[in-house]
């Protein structure tokens, strides 16, 4: 039993580095998600600047949004979610 709480304990101390490592283009030191503003304000932001929200996730500590932008492109977004504050754009 011993040796399985240490093995459980190694494997969970590596949980943190996946967040950090995440599977999109952009990482965001966001602190904990309690301080952050909530993805329907984002939303609403993006919309308000003639934005089509496709999807909003969280990837790498930010949120990532899916998008038609106000010029008609696809785009993949990058925001802070304290500030959102864009942090990364690709548009494709």
């Amino acid at each position: 039993m011993k040796r399985v709480l240490q093995m459980a304990l190694v494997i969970g101390s590596f949980a943190p580095s996946y967040e950090a490592a995440a599977t999109g283009l952009a990482t965001c030191n966001s602190g904990p998600q309690s301080g952050w503003q909530s993805e329907e304000s984002l939303s609403k932001k993006l919309i308000d600047q003639g934005w089509k929200i496709r999807r909003i996730k969280i990837d790498g500590g930010c949120y990532e949004v899916y998008a038609i932008n106000e010029k008609g492109q696809r785009v993949e977004s990058y925001f802070h979610p304290v500030t959102f504050e864009p942090v990364l754009t690709s548009v494709r």
